[in-house]
């Protein structure tokens, strides 16, 4: 690192966090502080959200995935195109969320169902972001470790200090400061800063991956070197693929539909001007992407290409050696094994495989397969040695990114790389502390609160709850292991509180007869499956395991897993092992999604006594007591389709225009007629695998880029006016309501309360 590539890294973000100080001056009220004020535009939501999606776990995850499946199992997933669409432009969950005007999901669980089942969700749901989000700041801490080749232990003023706890501490430090700043305010100005930062920086590296790796010479025969039923290029032929499989593609389309609000946590969740600009908002994420689907696709490629490709073998040498021996000085502490183990791993020859000549690399035998072989037989097959087989495989697989980075990037673009994994950092884990000190705030510790508190004092609150998230992410990210795929942990976890909200939002949402009884039912089955799951599943190989090899159950359990897996395999294939749970994180939370829907339902319609008020709830007719007007239709044969691209009333024709070409973009050409027309093709001719690279580099390298860089100039347009009207509008204003702070009375927003009450007098006296 030279002081140039540190002066590209350290200035672009020190803008960032003038502004996030800058933000301080504007902050009157709680909505300002925890929903940016509610006067953010379409633009502003749509590029911040876009940042604050982007993390570098979420880009260590991705290369974690594609490393081990290729790129043909994402074909399928794109059944998910049209249905992701039409939630899209209908603002299916989001519109209706904004037009209850909830600081938090809490405050929309009580006005829907009652105080006790949202402090019971507040408590669950709080426990479950916590342990999902605190190894963030682990994971991106040793990505810059490995990327700048930072010694595990540095000394300071004479002390031996952990460069994984300094770095984790600068990371939360860097975080909290923005936070503390501004709040949510500060959040939405600096993720769309940092947004607006990173479509250019992304464009370089895309042109730089494109310029300087082979499409046809080097990634395509890599991706075409797979043993039947593993093909990373040919969706047709990956029926042996195991954990993200076709299966694994259906239960996320199905997720993404049911758990659409279940994180709603106020933030950009709630900060649009009107419910229809957070409905656009939705519909721009079609678009707004740009260059992330083509950049990670290229990272993917060049990853494969360098790890596994002949030439790049010596260079795959030394990113595989200096990965073990890093992981291995790190987490194993006996110091002869360690020497044992680097020594052996050094020994390991340079591996020359020829495309073509050899045998085709598989997930079971590959070119990693000598170097965790040897690890695994060096620690030992024993309970202790098969857990920390697990942990060094799961640091192996998350830090192949930075380590063959490292190798890679030319100088000139190492600061530019470090700027951006520095901005995706960042806008990711301040966006997840802050959601869990709100969540805190306005859901455990405001319901039990007779009386509002004052501003000052509510917004110096979440603060300190701020700064404590912040010091448990500390040690919990130091002593936390996680021992399976990002992807997986993120999704088991995730699923104790998933696996059953999706039904109690729909539900409450867009149902009159979804009653507590009902709601309480289905968190608890989702949360008891996935909880005991995600139990069994983390205590596998040292406890589980070795139990039930003691009392001599493993046969009995490996017939029964096999016979109740048998009918779906091989997309579902259940098996005895030693150092893996049989049911991974997918298939868990789908089971839970399953019986909690069911649950929901039947309890529901066997406890409603009375529908539920959901004008009320949403604003509408009288209730409209904000002056926000919406103009609904009935459903007819001749609206029909406009109604079901979200078309109505309150559209302009520049609305008209962004939702017609969306749909006959999205669902049209990208889906009827590149999707649907590759399907009914290889229905009556398979393609060989030369088309399958055509057909990627055609759709996602030439078209992907003409779509970028219209989305890139359309984007840093919008972006810009409409942070510049939001800082007007905050400028502008000449009073914030002292009562609109996400408290609830009777199922009515304490700052609706007066205005519902009077209406409702004066509709009792029309009746006298």
């Amino acid at each position: 690192m030279t002081w140039y590539n540190w002066l590209i890294a350290i200035v672009p973000f020190s803008f960032v966090l003038y502004m996030a100080f800058h933000t301080r001056k504007y902050i009157r009220g709680i909505p300002d502080f925890l929903a940016g004020g509610r006067l953010c535009g379409r633009y502003l939501l749509s590029v911040g959200q876009m940042e604050a999606g982007l993390s570098v776990m979420f880009l260590i995850a991705y290369i974690e995935v594609h490393y081990r499946t290729g790129f043909s199992t994402g074909f399928w997933a794109n059944f998910s195109a049209p249905i992701a669409l039409i939630v899209s432009l209908t603002g299916f969950v989001t519109y209706r969320l904004r037009e209850t005007k909830a600081l938090s999901m809490g405050q929309f669980l009580e006005m829907r169902y009652n105080r006790s089942f949202r402090l019971f969700c507040a408590f669950l749901r709080t426990t479950v972001e916590l342990l999902s989000n605190m190894i963030l700041p682990a994971i991106s801490a040793r990505f810059f470790i490995y990327l700048l080749g930072i010694p595990h232990y540095i000394d300071i003023f004479g002390f031996k200090v952990q460069s994984l706890a300094l770095v984790i501490g600068i990371v939360l430090i860097l975080a909290a400061t923005i936070l503390l700043a501004g709040g949510s305010l500060a959040l939405l100005i600096t993720d769309t800063i940092q947004g607006l930062l990173t479509y250019p920086i992304i464009f370089i590296f895309t042109m730089y991956i494109i310029l300087s790796f082979s499409w046809w010479d080097e990634i395509v025969p890599v991706m075409s070197d797979r043993v039947a039923g593993e093909s990373f290029i040919n969706p047709y032929d990956i029926k042996s693929l195991r954990d993200f499989n076709l299966f694994a593609a259906i239960v996320t389309i199905f997720v993404g539909i049911v758990n659409r609000g279940n994180w709603f946590g106020g933030g950009a969740s709630s900060a649009a001007r009107t419910a229809h600009e957070q409905k656009m908002a939705g519909i721009l994420g079609s678009w707004r992407s740009g260059f992330n689907p083509l950049f990670y696709l290229l990272m993917g490629g060049m990853i494969l290409v360098v790890m596994n490709h002949v030439h790049y073998a010596p260079k795959a040498k030394e990113i595989r050696t200096e990965m073990c021996s890093r992981i291995a000085s790190e987490i194993v502490q006996d110091p002869q094994m360690r020497e044992e183990l680097g020594a052996k791993i050094s020994a390991i020859p340079e591996q020359i495989h020829i495309i073509g000549k050899d045998e085709p690399l598989s997930e079971k035998k590959n070119l990693d397969t000598p170097y965790l072989d040897t690890v695994k037989e060096t620690l030992g097959d024993t309970p202790e040695g098969n857990a920390k087989f697990q942990e060094f495989r799961t640091l192996y697989n998350q830090l192949r990114l930075p380590v063959a980075f490292r190798h890679i990037l030319p100088g000139a673009l190492i600061g530019v790389f470090i700027l951006l994994m520095l901005m995706l950092m960042v806008s990711s884990d301040d966006s997840h502390i802050f959601s869990a000190a709100m969540s805190i705030m306005q859901d455990i510790i405001l319901p039990f609160r007779k009386t509002p508190l004052d501003p000052k004092t509510h917004i110096l609150m979440i603060k300190l709850l701020t700064v404590l998230i912040c010091v448990l992410y500390f040690f919990a990210s130091l002593y936390m292991v996680q021992l399976d795929y990002i992807n997986l942990y993120m999704t088991v976890v995730g699923a104790i509180w998933g696996g059953g909200a999706g039904a109690v939002m729909i539900g409450g949402l867009y149902t009159r007869f979804g009653t507590t009884a009902g709601a309480y039912a289905s968190i608890l089955t989702g949360a008891v499956v996935s909880g005991g799951g995600m139990l069994v599943q983390r205590n596998w190989a040292d406890h589980v395991y070795p139990f039930l090899d003691r009392m001599g159950m493993v046969p009995f359990f490996s017939r029964l897993l096999e016979t109740l897996s048998g009918p779906f395999e091989p997309w579902i294939l259940w098996r005895m092992d030693a150092v893996k749970f049989p049911i991974n994180s997918t298939e868990i939370m789908f089971i839970a999604m399953i019986l909690s829907i069911t649950m929901y339902c039947v309890v529901s319609r066997l406890t409603c006594r009375r529908p539920f008020n959901l004008n009320r709830m949403l604003h509408r007719g009288k209730y409209a007591v904000d002056g926000e007007v919406k103009h609904f239709e009935k459903l007819t044969f001749r609206n029909a389709f406009r109604k079901i691209i979200g078309i109505t009333p309150d559209y302009t024709f520049g609305d008209k225009c962004i939702a017609w070409g969306t749909f006959i973009y999205c669902f049209g050409i990208s889906f009827g007629l590149f999707y649907i027309g590759t399907i009914v093709w290889n229905a009556f001719y398979r393609w060989p695998i030369e088309w399958w690279g055509w057909r990627i580099f055609i759709l996602s390298i030439v078209v992907g880029c003409i779509i970028a860089l219209i989305s890139m100039v359309w984007f840093l347009i919008g972006g810009i006016i409409d942070m510049r009207q939001m800082f007007r509008d905050l400028s502008a204003r000449t009073q914030v309501n002292a009562l609109d702070n996400g408290m609830v009375e009777g199922n009515v927003s304490l700052s609706d309360k007066a205005a519902f009450a009077k209406m409702e007098e004066k509709d009792e006296g029309d009746k006298e």
